[in-house]
């Protein structure tokens, strides 16, 4: 495996988003001398907070799973995420909504998951799924290990006896044919398969390897950390400086300082030099090469599809709902061509609705809820639309009229408080294409094709984050910083 040469004693990690500090702790656990150096004036990264007159919203993901990856760069330094976060199992996981009228409630539990698909779906349905549950169960183990959570530099690196039993399992085979060999309603085949967006493929296009998103989504189980997502960024940097590690907030690096072929420090907007042994870049990985290092050609990526966001403060309050909800459009495959082969907006939308409040009140003012509405959109590579205009507006409209006709009633009525995020301000924000979910997830863009997290001409710097190995989602990000880690302390983080 090739690793950082020479000293690596003084590192200074660029941005506290969650690979930063995942990496941040295990490289103190490391001894190493660490600085983070934040532009905002909190960590988090996409994992922001925005307040707005007494809403609390999370402004990047609002899902999580596998919390034993936020356990891991606690463990390191001898912390216990107890003491760190407050986390509830959230039952269901999700409720997802169907074009039909019907409703189905995901559970983790999978002995009344199994009892709800065949209320919904029929008994030979709850067949498929326990089928599915021990499938994706084995191919995550074989995955986390030998695969995700490995640093990787060449094809070479995964040929050993476990690709084999990846290839005996299917998958190398396309989503949608492995998922429906377990599933005969279109029912189950959407709840379990259409993580593939946030892959950035349909899932008639992507690889079966990536049911394990569906696997950490459904079966494994989903939590929220009070305080909101925004909590975990806030922990770990807490932990991190608790052992050793230097935080500067409100501090914007500008470009990594090279000489002789290294990297030797960074300097920021102040004009001060920040000196390094290593560099770690947790900007979204494009930009970071662009904007931070010397110039030089980089490679052609295709980008996962982007999405607009609505955050809303609402006295509207809608007790059939679940913390998480999945509504989905008529059309299913449609959906994806529109949105990542077409480049238009979906003429149907399927949509994620997170309802916080739902589970803590504090997120609110009393007697107030807020509302997260998810849409995905082409990116600015695919679909370049003016969301710098009146398209903002008239979208979330659109997308509040959608949401009134599928049962939240009265729901333009009660807004008090929205904002609305777009591709746009995903690219202000520094996300290549203007979109927060990084490259996609094509065969070509995954594992050892995946830009590595090594520099190909500097030998101290060093990426993290969903644009680097593993890819795209908290968990994969939580894993990035390890292995960004791994690259510094000789492969052992």
């Amino acid at each position: 495996m090739r690793n950082v040469t020479g000293p690596t004693s003084r590192v200074v990690i660029v941005g506290a988003g969650l690979g930063g500090l995942s990496c941040a702790l295990h490289l103190a656990a490391a001894g190493r001398q660490v600085t983070v150096v934040e532009r905002e004036s909190v960590p988090g990264g996409r994992a922001g907070r925005l307040s707005v007159q007494g809403y609390e919203f999370d402004t990047g993901p609002t899902v999580l799973t596998m919390p034993s990856l936020i356990e891991e760069p606690l463990a390191a330094v001898g912390e216990k995420l107890s003491d760190w976060l407050e986390l509830s199992p959230l039952d269901p996981a999700y409720r997802a909504y169907y074009p039909d009228g019907s409703t189905l409630d995901v559970r983790t539990d999978t002995v009344a998951m199994a009892a709800e698909i065949s209320r919904v779906c029929g008994p030979r349905e709850a067949d498929g799924y326990i089928r599915f549950v021990d499938f994706a169960k084995k191919l995550w183990e074989l995955e986390r290990d030998h695969f995700i959570g490995r640093n990787l530099d060449t094809p070479l690196d995964l040929v050993n006896l476990n690709l084999l039993k990846l290839l005996g399992m299917g998958g190398f085979r396309r989503l949608h044919p492995k998922i429906a060999s377990f599933f005969r309603d279109p029912r189950t085949q959407r709840i379990f398969s259409f993580q593939a967006m946030y892959a950035g493929l349909a899932p008639h296009d992507a690889l079966a390897i990536y049911a394990v998103i569906a696997y950490l989504d459904s079966v494994a189980g989903v939590y929220f950390p009070k305080g909101g997502m925004h909590a975990v960024p806030k922990a770990l940097a807490g932990a991190a400086e608790k052992h050793g590690v230097t935080f500067r907030y409100d501090t914007t690096v500008t470009r990594v300082e090279v000489s002789n072929g290294r990297a030797t420090g960074v300097i920021t907007a102040d004009g001060e030099r920040i000196p390094a042994d290593v560099v770690v870049l947790n900007p979204d990985l494009p930009i970071a090469t662009r904007d931070l290092l010397p110039p030089r050609r980089q490679r052609n990526l295709r980008y996962s599809p982007s999405c607009v966001v609505l955050h809303i403060g609402s006295k509207q309050a809608y007790g059939q709902i679940a913390h998480h909800n999945i509504h989905f459009g008529t059309h299913w495959k449609r959906t994806f061509d529109e949105v990542i082969r077409d480049g238009h907006l979906m003429s149907d939308p399927s949509l994620l609705v997170t309802n916080p409040t739902h589970t803590d009140p504090a997120a609110a003012p009393e007697g107030r809820q807020t509302y997260y509405v998810l849409a995905p959109t082409p990116n600015l590579a695919d679909g370049p639309m003016n969301w710098r205009g009146d398209l903002a507006d008239r979208y979330a409209a659109s997308l509040v009229r959608t949401l009134e006709k599928r049962g939240y009633v009265g729901f333009g009525d009660g807004i008090e408080v929205q904002r609305v995020i777009t591709p746009a301000d995903w690219a202000d924000q520094g996300m290549a294409a203007g979109t927060p979910f990084a490259a996609a997830h094509t065969f070509g863009q995954t594992g050892p094709f995946r830009p590595s997290n090594l520099h190909p001409v500097y030998p101290n710097v060093v990426f993290t984050g969903s644009g680097t190995q593993p890819g795209v989602g908290v968990p994969m990000v939580l894993i990035s910083g390890k292995l960004a880690a791994g690259r510094i302390v000789g492969g052992h983080a």
